[in-house]
Order: C-alpha cells, then sequence, then structure tokens
C-alpha cells in the first residue's frame, strides 16, 4: 500500500472525533497498511488516521526505530509534571512549538487479531503516544499551546504558504 496524502489544519476531520473500529476486516486491514507505509517516510514519529482522512481510531508510530500501530486507543496513564517540549505536527507543517506534555504515557488498545496491546513509553514515545491520541480525539497539538504561544503558532499558520 502507499503511503496517503495528510490532511492539512483546516480540515474538518482533523476536529473530529474518531469512531471505533467495530470490526476488523480487510477495510481495517489496508488501513492499517497506509498508516505503517505512511509513517515510515523520513522525520514522521506518528501517523493518526484521521490525518489521512479515515475517521476511525488508529494510528502508527515510527520512534527509535520500532514501527508499529494500535487499534482504539485510549491513553490510559501520563506521569510526570507537565513539560514544555519542542513539537510539530505533519498536519500543520514546518512548525514547531513548545507544547506540555507529560514526559511518560501509557496507551491501550487492540491489533489486527482482536488481542489487547498496551504501549508506553517516556521521551519521545511519550510524546507520540499523546499527540497521536489527541488527534483521534479531534484535538491538535495547537488546542494544547499555552495561550501566548497559541497566538504566535496562528499567526505563524495563517502566514504559511499551505494554510
Amino acid at each position: 500500500m502507499p503511503e496517503r496524502p495528510i490532511r492539512l489544519f483546516g480540515d474538518p476531520v482533523l476536529k473530529t472525533v474518531s469512531s471505533p473500529v467495530e470490526q476488523i476486516d480487510d477495510g481495517v486491514r489496508a488501513l492499517v497498511a497506509d498508516l505503517i507505509d505512511s509513517v515510515r517516510l523520513p522525520g514522521r514519529a506518528g501517523v493518526a488516521a484521521a490525518q489521512i482522512g479515515v475517521n476511525l481510531r488508529a494510528f502508527s508510530y515510527n520512534v527509535d526505530g520500532e514501527v508499529g500501530y494500535i487499534l482504539n486507543p485510549e491513553l490510559v496513564e501520563t506521569s510526570g509534571e507537565l513539560e514544555l517540549v519542542d513539537e510539530g505536527c505533519l498536519s500543520v507543517p514546518g512548525l514547531w512549538h513548545k507544547t506540555p506534555r507529560h514526559p511518560f504515557a501509557r496507551v491501550r488498545g487492540i491489533d489486527l487479531d482482536g488481542n489487547e496491546i498496551e504501549l508506553s513509553g517516556t521521551g519521545l514515545m511519550a510524546q507520540a503516544l499523546q499527540h497521536e491520541t489527541d488527534h483521534l480525539d479531534g484535538i491538535l497539538y495547537l488546542d494544547r499551546l499555552e495561550k501566548e504561544e497559541r497566538r504566535a503558532a496562528m499567526r505563524a499558520v495563517r502566514e504559511s504558504d499551505w494554510f
């Protein structure tokens, strides 16, 4: 399967809460293949189904050489004091902003066989798990920015050549 085009800020699918995967069928298998292909490109830590225009709870990740996916992920744990970390988003290309994130995160969901799986980590993995589950809840990282940072981010979006 080929990598899929990424939806950009302003596309309504990015602000829509994603529906759970109810049945694992060929369509869901194809979605997972597309998510994996889409996240393998250099510089990508995660791709949510919403970012490729599919309103289902699924995302892929590519962190420290580990590539995978999860269906119906729910953020079940975060810990540590919120830290401001540099964060970007494929749906808001070229912009990076200090985003409050917990240093540890855990998500629980299922794989293509319906087995429960758990993903957790610190650093970039924690950031990716929080970022991608936000996408599935219709939240962009811009929504998490502190007031002045958000104001600067929105100005940068309006001035960008892709908006």
